[in-house]
């Protein structure tokens, strides 16, 4: 549940740009496959995107972290959330379109909730939420459709299913070792995409060092993609990852299969019919999700405003409140005096 007033305006805007930027990604891609090798168009846009975060970085006045512990963990969270997804997205587009490359990144959110019950940061499973996410599995296999021979995308699919689970592991890992370490944002995620570029760079060899013709249309994707597809949107996944938790963030990609099949079947003349499959298996994967209001961490002040129960004793009182340990102390309203005890009061000498 977002907050209201203007944090939640806010926060209802940044959800809302992520959503738009990150479903526009799968069209940049597919427009930078035309010229580019997979490698060459992973490699790209972490160059190209790191440069725009480093420089954003030195004119906010902030610097990279400088404790080799935080590098060790910015490199696992640059693996799983940068340098992986992004190879598996560029090879998986080379054999699917691009709105069922955004369908099937709407099946984040499930392996995020898988990932936070395992880790602990979800609430264990009820009885509902396990059938919705063995629901949202049965989504998963009518997306992928093993039963057809043709027209299913074959290792494509597997790719970018592969790119979603691999964002969920990152999700989860950036808002348990990163996120609230006193670090800002903006050297967190600028860091990463360096790593991240460092890391996709040995890759070359296979498929990246094929000579290519850039042409201007070529150069033009490729910066939309680094700056705007990258930078920005990887930007503001931090600051949702900070704010709303990684399942919240998460559940962004529901958005993206509006954003992806929409501009794929207007800009590339996609086929949208080939798309309905992959979005029906969607909508059983949303099932599986729990709402904001549900996986949403608690914030300092919802634990202060929520009333806890003790187990031994039944609900809290009416006159309780709760110390900052949440221990409960009992506050009973004091007996009012009688008119004769007031009286009494009245007349007694002052100190």
């Amino acid at each position: 549940m977002v907050k209201g007033g203007m944090d939640g305006t806010r926060t209802w805007a940044r959800i809302g740009a992520l959503a738009l930027l990150w479903g526009a990604t799968f069209l940049w891609i597919e427009l930078a496959l035309e010229a580019l090798a997979p490698v060459q168009v992973t490699l790209s846009r972490c160059v190209i995107g790191s440069i725009t975060l480093l420089v954003a970085c030195r004119v906010a006045g902030q610097r990279l972290p400088r404790d080799r512990s935080v590098w060790g963990r910015i490199a696992v969270a640059a693996f799983f959330c940068n340098a992986l997804p992004f190879a598996m997205f560029s090879v998986g587009q080379r054999s699917i379109d691009s709105g069922v490359a955004g369908v099937l990144n709407a099946t984040t959110p499930l392996w995020a909730l898988l990932i936070g019950v395992i880790t602990g940061a979800e609430r264990g499973l009820r009885s509902t939420r396990l059938c919705g996410l063995l629901i949202g599995y049965a989504g998963v296999v009518l997306i992928l459709a093993p039963w057809k021979a043709a027209g299913s995308g074959g290792w494509g699919i597997v790719a970018v299913a592969l790119a979603a689970a691999s964002y969920a592991i990152g999700f989860a890992f950036m808002a348990r070792h990163l996120v609230g370490t006193g670090i800002p944002t903006i050297s967190l995620s600028a860091a990463q995409l360096v790593v991240a570029t460092c890391l996709t760079a040995l890759t070359l060899p296979f498929g990246g060092l094929e000579p290519v013709e850039i042409s201007a249309r070529t150069m033009a994707v490729v910066l939309v993609l680094g700056v705007v597809a990258t930078a920005a949107t990887f930007y503001l996944t931090y600051r949702n990852i900070a704010a709303e938790g990684a399942t919240n963030t998460a559940t962004v990609g529901y958005l993206l299969p509006v954003v992806s099949v929409a501009l794929g079947v207007v800009v590339l003349d996609e086929d949208f019919n080939s798309t309905c499959g992959s979005v029906s298996g969607c909508r059983s994967c949303s099932s599986a999700s729990p709402s904001p209001a549900a996986s949403r961490p608690l914030t300092r002040s919802r634990r202060l405003r929520r009333r806890p129960e003790r187990p031994d004793r039944g609900p809290m009182p009416k006159g309780a409140t709760v110390c900052r340990r949440f221990s409960i102390r009992s506050m009973p309203s004091p007996p009012h005096p009688s008119r004769a005890t007031r009286l009494e009061w009245s007349s007694a000498p002052k100190a």
